[in-house]
């Protein structure tokens, strides 16, 4: 784990990105319909990860912004409020403030995207957003919070113990 804020910085952007680019993966594959697909995402070809990091490259600077603002304090004031690290397994404690980190950032990254993509991008009326946002919620959620305990949070701890050497 992070010991200074550099270190607090470069573990939020490994974090941000890794979020960023799986996310981005499937939302792509369920946008170029393999979602729908016999097989579903089984089918995926190399095309999307590709597509992927060119989202994910802007994408992960607004995860980087909002985590910043208020994704990363919210989501330690939920896990403080239910868990205490002297007391409980700190890991127990750890898995909590990831699933409050993405209770926060889920509906604010579904916020973003639903502006960006469906509002400017594809010209969506304004007045749709409360329901477009919604369902953007609905879709990404699940992913959002098993990607993270399971994809991104592993990986972020394993690349930032290569780089700094830590245990």
């Amino acid at each position: 784990m992070p010991k200074t804020k550099f270190q607090g910085f470069i573990f939020g952007i490994i974090m941000s990105y890794a979020m960023a680019y799986g996310m981005e993966i499937y939302n792509i594959a369920i946008k170029e319909g393999f979602s729908l697909t016999i097989g579903g995402f089984s089918n995926m070809t190399n095309l999307v990860f590709f597509k992927a990091l060119e989202e994910a490259a802007y994408m992960g600077l607004f995860v980087i912004l909002f985590s910043n603002l208020w994704g990363n304090r919210i989501g330690a004031a939920i896990s403080a409020k239910h868990c205490n690290p002297e007391q409980d397994n700190p890991y127990i404690c750890q898995l909590l403030r990831q699933a409050g980190t993405v209770a926060i950032m889920c509906p604010t990254m579904s916020l973003v995207a639903s502006i960006l993509f469906n509002i400017i991008f594809a010209g969506a009326p304004l007045s749709q957003l409360p329901a477009t946002w919604i369902g953007t919620i609905l879709k990404n959620f699940p992913m959002a919070f098993f990607w993270n305990m399971f994809a991104a949070a592993p990986f972020t701890h394993w690349l930032f113990g290569k780089i700094f050497h830590t245990d």
